[in-house]
């Protein structure tokens, strides 16, 4: 690590040693505390690694996030084994939003700007998260993913297609930007495209589809709102390949 600043020497022997401290002061409470708030709290500590240091230091804290949530937080204890579906669905979904929100993060740091600290904002990865939890269908997830992308970027319309990559049309990209063909699209100062815009949705590196959004005229939803969107479309990929073949129509 002597190629690294200090900073980011610091984060990195943080995000080895934080997310399992963390889980260790965790251990009292797993009895009385549902595994998604346990598996949000170690959410929030990737990205305070993420934050204070660079991408590899928030993905080597969700990595490490997910193996002491396993390890100490789901039964059964003191085994990197899971017997539980939904504790499965959970451990998969802190791996999958730790490393999505650490490049988020990350990505916040070089452009100077806070991601995923609006209060609004957290409530709706950790509903999406939630649901995934409880509910035995990934098409529910996608529902609600829907229901949400609508409201956080101002849509007239959104629909989810599986599998489906036909033709070229706009896309909001990993990075909160829009691309146009090849060329970048100024949301900021031009609003959305007047066209339908791909969001697609991928997990541990496996496309599951496209959610296609038909923006609402003069929307303009900021770099925050939209890396949120990515998250929760990332979210209910993870559902979806979590939940196999059969989930999809």
């Amino acid at each position: 690590m002597t190629g690294f600043p200090l900073r980011d020497r610091i984060a990195l022997t943080a995000a080895v040693a934080g997310p399992l401290l963390l889980a260790l002061v965790l251990v009292p409470f797993r009895a009385g505390v549902s595994s998604t708030d346990l598996a949000l709290i170690m959410v929030v500590a990737v990205v305070a690694i993420a934050v204070a240091g660079n991408r590899l230091a928030g993905a080597l804290a969700a990595l490490s996030s997910a193996a002491w949530f396993d390890f100490f937080l789901t039964r059964p204890y003191q085994s990197f084994s899971i017997k539980r579906g939904a504790d499965i669905i959970t451990a998969v979904l802190l791996l999958a939003v730790g490393l999505a929100v650490s490049q988020l993060a990350a990505r916040a740091r070089r452009l100077e700007v806070l991601v995923v600290t609006d209060a609004d904002y957290l409530a709706r990865v950790h509903d999406t998260a939630q649901l995934a939890r409880t509910t035995r269908s990934a098409d529910a997830v996608v529902d609600h993913v829907k229901r949400q992308l609508s409201e956080l970027l101002h849509l007239r319309e959104c629909r989810f297609e599986y599998g489906s990559l036909l033709g070229h049309p706009a896309r909001l990209e990993q990075d909160g930007s829009v691309t146009v063909g090849r060329k970048r699209w100024d949301i900021d100062q031009r609003g959305w495209p007047q066209q339908e815009i791909e969001l697609r949705a991928s997990a541990g590196g496996r496309f599951q589809g496209r959610f296609m959004l038909t923006p609402a005229q003069g929307a303009r939803p900021d770099l925050q709102a939209r890396l949120v969107a990515v998250t929760l479309a990332d979210q209910a990929a993870a559902a979806l390949d979590a939940a196999g073949p059969s989930s999809q129509g």
